[in-house]
């Protein structure tokens, strides 16, 4: 095993994955705090059976493209079931969410790209634990704030700011959406 052991929960990427996208629901109104909060447990509980057999700590880039969600000129499959059950039509979370949007969720980083050409933003950094280390541990050492990672492999996202990139290219994008 590895000498960096993950959590084994992607609680705190959902929930920041999720926040982020409220609170567009939140600005551009239409959209009152009950629906909001109800948007938010719907995409929480989706994104989670989702990604239950696709969460590798170990290996936070494997599994990254089905875990992306994507808008662009289709609504994110994921994102337009929690919208529905809120009575949202996809028509109207286009006009709610950015019309060009990927965002990231990774064991250890959440991170986002608005527009095609935009920078990649992080959302949410936390960092490994050391094996055996209890949770309320590591938490009074700093693991789970937002910080650069202990690991020294890179991010994904790192990954393509090393090759020379601050975004993807519009093939890699459409190779990495994930279809219904």
């Amino acid at each position: 095993m590895h000498t960096l052991c993950a959590r084994g929960t992607m609680k705190p990427e959902i929930n920041a994955a999720v926040g982020f996208l409220s609170r567009f629901l939140r600005v551009k109104g239409h959209v009152n705090d009950r629906q909001v909060q109800t948007f938010s447990q719907s995409l929480q509980d989706i994104l989670a059976e989702q990604y239950k057999h696709h969460w590798f700590p170990d290996k936070p880039c494997k599994g990254s493209g089905y875990r992306c969600i994507r808008i662009n000129h289709k609504m994110d499959p994921l994102v337009g079931q929690a919208g529905q059950r809120i009575g949202l039509t996809i028509q109207q979370l286009y006009l709610l969410l950015p019309s060009e949007l990927t965002l990231w969720v990774d064991p250890f980083e959440v991170s986002y790209r608005i527009g095609e050409d935009g920078s990649i933003c992080v959302l949410y950094e936390s960092q490994p634990m050391p094996v055996g280390m209890p949770l309320s541990a590591g938490h009074a050492l700093g693991h789970g704030s937002v910080g650069p990672m202990v690991d020294s492999r890179l991010s994904c996202k790192d990954e393509m700011r090393v090759l020379g990139r601050n975004s993807p290219s519009k093939a890699y994008n459409n190779m990495m959406t994930v279809s219904s």
